[in-house]
C-alpha cells in the first residue's frame, strides 16, 4: 500500500469531520473533496455537493464499479463530551461527527481508488462521494447516477467493520389517519377514532407476512408515532399515526402496502416506494473472493445508498455502526488502513 495515498486520505478526514455537513448542507465538505481531488491531479465532476471521479484508463467495452460513500452527517446529539467539530485524536482514534458514519469509508474508499487505478483492471472505476444520505435525498446518490452510465457493481461504503453487508432492509414510511366522528365526551356521542386508531395498530403489531428472508428475516411493520385529540372533553374525529416498515427482498414496498391497505380500516398513504431492498448472490465474485478472505457477511436491517443504486452491490466499510449517531462518534486510525487494504484484497484483479 501506497503509504502517501494512506496519510493523505487521513489528513482528508480530519479536514472533513473539522466541518459541519448536515444533510442538505454539504457545499463546504464538497468544496474540501473537490478542492484535495483537484490537488491530487484529478479532475473531478460535481453536481450539487456530490463529487466523483473516473479511472484514467477508462475503456467503454469494459464493466464499471461504483465506490460510492457519503459526506453528509446527522445533526450532533446532546451529550457530546467533545468538540464534534474538534476532530481530536485521543489513543490512536479520531473523534468527531461523521468520522465512523461514514467519513471513514469515504476516505478509504477513495485511497483503495487510487491504488486500484494505477494499473490496468478488468473494469472501469468511478469513485463518488455524495449527499444527503441521512435523509435519503432526491439530491444525492441518485440525482448523479444519469452522469455514470451503466454500473454492473456498486460497494457503498457504511461502518460494517469490513464485513459484507449482503443484502438490506428496504424502509418505507406510511403515514396512516383513522377517521370517526366527533361528540361530547360526556354524553357518549360520536365515534372515537383514537379506539380506531388503536384496533389497527394492534392488528399492525400482529400482522405477520408468509415470505420470511434467509439472509434478512421477516418484513418488520412498527408504529412509531401517533396524534389524536383537540381537548379533554370532545371525541376526537380523526387519529393519525406513522407506521415505519422494514421489507426484506422477498416483497416490493408496493407489495406490502397493498397487504396493508386490504388489512387495516385506516386510510394509509405512503411517503415513497422508492427505497426496496436490495441484495447480492452470494455466487457472485466479489462475495466469493471475501469468503475466501475470511470475511464474514449479513442481512443488515439499516438502510443506505443501495437502496436507491439499480444495481447489484454490496455494504462494506470500516468502523462500527453502533458508533453511528451517537455522541463521542469515533474510528480508529488503524480501521482506515486495514479498511483500504481490505478494499484492494476485494477488488484488485477482480473479474466481473
Amino acid at each position: 500500500m501506497n503509504p502517501v495515498f494512506l496519510n493523505d486520505s487521513i489528513s482528508l478526514l480530519r479536514a472533513m469531520v473539522a466541518i459541519p455537513s448536515l444533510s442538505r448542507e454539504e457545499h463546504v465538505v464538497a468544496d474540501l473533496m473537490e478542492r484535495s481531488l483537484r490537488g491530487w491531479g484529478y479532475l473531478p465532476y460535481r453536481e450539487g455537493n456530490n463529487v466523483w471521479i473516473r479511472s484514467s484508463h477508462w475503456q467503454a467495452d469494459k464493466p464499471t464499479i461504483l465506490l460510492n460513500s457519503h459526506v453528509d452527517t446527522v445533526r450532533p446529539a446532546k451529550a457530546w463530551s467533545y468538540d464534534p467539530y474538534g476532530a481530536t485524536e485521543v489513543d490512536g482514534k479520531l473523534i468527531g461527527l461523521g468520522s465512523n458514519d461514514a467519513g471513514a469509508s469515504v476516505v478509504s474508499l477513495l485511497a483503495a481508488f487510487r491504488h486500484l487505478e494505477l494499473k490496468q483492471q478488468s473494469y472501469n472505476l468511478i469513485f463518488c462521494a455524495s449527499a444527503e444520505e441521512e435523509i435519503s435525498g432526491l439530491n444525492g446518490v441518485v440525482s448523479v447516477l444519469k452522469h455514470f452510465g451503466k454500473i454492473d457493481l456498486a460497494v457503498v461504503g457504511e461502518p460494517t467493520g469490513m464485513q459484507m453487508a449482503v443484502a438490506e432492509k428496504g424502509l418505507m414510511v406510511l403515514d396512516c389517519e383513522a377517521k370517526g366522528k366527533s361528540g361530547h365526551a360526556a354524553r357518549n356521542e360520536g365515534v372515537n377514532a383514537i379506539y380506531k386508531a388503536m384496533a389497527d395498530i394492534q392488528t399492525l403489531a400482529g400482522l405477520s407476512l408468509p415470505k420470511i428472508s434467509d439472509m434478512l428475516g421477516p418484513v418488520k411493520i412498527t408504529v412509531t408515532q401517533i396524534e389524536a385529540g383537540t381537548q379533554h372533553n370532545v371525541v376526537p374525529d380523526s387519529c393519525k399515526f406513522v407506521a415505519d416498515v422494514r421489507t426484506n427482498e422477498l416483497y416490493s414496498n408496493e407489495e406490502v402496502y397493498k397487504i396493508i391497505t386490504e388489512t387495516i380500516e385506516s386510510e394509509v398513504k405512503p411517503r415513497s416506494f422508492r427505497l426496496n431492498s436490495s441484495n447480492i448472490p452470494l455466487d457472485h465474485p466479489l462475495v466469493q473472493r471475501g469468503i475466501s478472505l475470511g470475511l464474514s457477511h449479513y442481512g443488515s436491517p439499516t438502510t443506505s445508498d443501495q437502496a436507491v443504486i439499480p444495481c447489484t452491490s454490496v455494504k462494506i466499510g470500516p468502523g462500527d455502526s453502533a458508533r453511528s449517531h451517537t455522541a463521542d462518534e469515533y474510528i480508529f486510525l488503524d480501521e482506515i488502513r486495514r479498511g483500504v487494504e481490505i478494499y484492494l484484497e476485494l477488488l484488485d484483479q477482480l473479474q466481473i
